[in-house]
């Protein structure tokens, strides 16, 4: 019965499912420990509605975005370079 899952063309999906469930938790994770809108302590859920504008332009504002902010959107820029710039 084992050998019936573990054959060479199930680890692709394997791969996926795995990836998947990566992103997930590291969506998870930072969702709970960074998030200004998500309260998993008694004493903070208490606090109510918070009007805590810097802390959740921190949140908003992360890494990723503002490394691509200023990119074009282009997945393989050179071969688009090449197949759309008229000097080539």
């Amino acid at each position: 019965m084992s050998s019936r899952w573990l054959r060479p063309e199930v680890y692709p999906l394997f791969a996926a499912t795995g990836v998947a469930v990566g992103i997930c938790a590291f969506s998870l994770i930072r969702n709970i420990t960074g998030n200004p809108e998500v309260r998993c302590t008694k004493e903070n859920r208490a606090a109510g509605v918070l009007d805590n504008h810097a802390e959740g332009e921190k949140y908003k504002e992360n890494f990723l975005r503002k490394y691509v902010r200023n990119k074009h959107p282009e997945i393989m820029p050179g071969i688009n370079k090449f197949f759309t710039d008229p000097k080539y």
